[in-house]
């Protein structure tokens, strides 16, 4: 196989967007910390960012992106999460929703730079 055909492993960059109210930010964060303490832990995990927005006009005040080492570590993520939630007895949907949180979920691969 010629270094062309091998397939090269490129980072999974989750991005989860939440629109919190005042008023559900206490247990919006304790949920968050409790989610983190678990993806830290995970072979594959990278690092992360939690952003508040401090400015602008969007309706989303809080900003996570997580970088996994490859698409692999999704599915070990998720299983490990569920396992929490199954711990805590959550329905993290039904929480959200109980909440009045609005929510925007996706993952993403970077692109190669683009050329002019």
């Amino acid at each position: 196989m010629s270094g062309n055909e091998l397939a090269v492993s490129r980072p999974l960059y989750r991005v989860n967007k939440f629109a919190v109210p005042d008023e559900a930010r206490e247990k919006f964060l304790e949920l968050v910390a409790k989610t983190f303490a678990v993806i830290r832990r995970q072979d594959g995990y990278v690092r992360d960012w939690v952003l508040e927005q401090n400015s602008g006009p969007g309706i989303f005040n809080f900003v996570i992106m997580i970088e996994f080492a490859s698409d692999e570590v999704a599915p070990r993520i998720a299983a490990a999460l569920g396992e929490l939630d199954r711990e805590l007895g959550l329905d993290r949907e039904a929480l959200m929703a109980e909440l009045n949180i609005r929510t925007d979920f996706g993952s993403y691969k970077r692109l190669e730079p683009l050329s002019a």
